[in-house]
């Protein structure tokens, strides 16, 4: 039976690797990543020599394709984001959403007869198995002490389209509201944030989890915008975006 697993890996901290991804990754026929070059240097840091390939957003329909055909020659894939867990930002859950198309494991397209019911348990040759590993997501709301048995998490937000749109809806929200955000529009959420929050909202930035200079800065919109406008050096990196009450 083939497999295809979805493998979360670290978002930073090399060391941050489960040893059943390692496991899985060594015994991989082929590594699918968004970034060859940032892959290998996990892969080398462990000592695995699996065949890595691009899959990310601009990949086209024939690579899909492909990776469906190796399945069904009974290969085992490895999916692997750039960092943390894949189809969380990152177009894994299309593959995953093809994948499981290809081989009929979705149980409408069977119709739900016993019949059909069998012939799905029959000709289903595949495995696609979860990985767990880090999340930026779930890494921030650890360590940022706010609100978070009910929360929504929202990606990365729109660049245009929609954008001021979600700013009210977060300004307007009881839950706790996650999401990530680029360094070069870093300024511009908290400009966003600091003209729809009210002073009862906190912010809370999580920037660089689990490499060297890891920080959490939280305060009022108005306040973790003038951190960072007097420590300029401190704008870059990923961030995690928390808005709570």
């Amino acid at each position: 039976m083939a497999k295809l697993s979805v493998v979360g890996t670290p978002i930073g901290n090399l060391e941050d690797i489960t040893l059943r991804a390692l496991k899985t990754l060594s015994e991989a026929d082929l590594v699918l990543c968004e970034d060859t070059r940032m892959t290998k240097k996990l892969l080398d840091r462990h000592g695995i020599n699996a065949p890595v390939k691009s899959y990310h957003v601009h990949s086209k329909i024939s690579r899909t394709e492909e990776v469906i055909a190796l399945l069904k020659e009974g290969k085992n894939i490895a999916l692997v984001s750039d960092a943390g867990t894949p189809g969380i930002s990152d177009p894994g859950a299309e593959l995953v959403a093809r994948v499981r198309e290809a081989f009929n494991m979705n149980i409408g397209q069977n119709h739900g007869s016993d019949e059909n019911s069998r012939h799905f348990a029959e000709t289903v040759d595949l495995k696609i198995e979860a990985i767990p590993g880090p999340s930026a997501l779930t890494a921030a709301l650890s360590i940022a002490g706010v609100p978070c048995a009910d929360f929504t998490f929202l990606g990365f937000l729109p660049h245009k389209k929609g954008r001021e749109t979600l700013f009210k809806e977060i300004a307007a929200s009881e839950r706790t509201m996650v999401f990530y955000e680029s360094p070069h529009r870093i300024m511009k959420t908290l400009e966003s944030l600091q003209m729809h929050l009210n002073e009862s909202k906190r912010v809370t930035i999580c920037r660089e989890l689990t490499k060297i200079f890891e920080e959490v800065v939280s305060g009022t919109a108005q306040e973790v915008k003038a951190y960072f406008e007097t420590n300029k050096d401190k704008e870059r990196g990923e961030f995690v975006v928390i808005v709570s009450e």
